[in-house]
């Protein structure tokens, strides 16, 4: 087990894909210490969490995808008791400046957690959505005075 008093902050970040994810950690500073790619199966992301726990005290884990791809994942990684924060893809122009690599979108992750750039909350996937702010939108729309909400959104509700 690590000791937490001696052990170096760290954070993880995960590039999530249908079949293999790839995982990379790094120190408080961004400094890219490990990446590793693993299974996308439940074993997979036993040993993707196992691995990020290797490395030192474990602060937060930015995960790509977590309402897809990254769905399990953030699962097992939640349920274990580690921190998750739903990473964006990077932009274009940083994908075409840096070129597209597993490991470079992992390290990504991992630095958007550390900086705190990556603050949104995991999809929980638990089937409750929420849709009060289409419904405040569709409720304003009829109320306006004119043609009716259907013929100027095109919609039929």
């Amino acid at each position: 087990m690590t000791d937490h008093l001696s052990s170096p902050e760290v954070f993880g970040g995960v590039d999530t894909h249908a079949l293999t994810h790839h995982a990379a950690v790094v120190d408080r500073l961004g400094r890219e210490l490990a990446d590793r790619e693993f299974p996308a199966t439940p074993v997979g992301y036993e040993s993707l969490r196992s691995w990020l726990l290797g490395w030192g005290q474990l602060v937060s884990v930015g995960v790509e995808g977590t309402g897809s791809y990254g769905a399990g994942l953030t699962r097992v990684l939640t349920g274990a008791g580690i921190p998750v924060v739903e990473v964006d893809r990077p932009d274009r122009s940083a994908r075409r400046s840096q070129g597209k690599s597993d490991p470079l979108d992992a390290y990504a992750a991992a630095r958007a957690a550390a900086s705190g750039r990556a603050a949104g909350t995991p999809k929980s996937r638990d089937g409750i959505v929420d849709r009060s702010g289409a419904c405040a939108w569709r409720s304003a729309l009829r109320s306006r005075p004119g043609p009716s909400a259907s013929t100027r959104s095109g919609h039929s509700w």
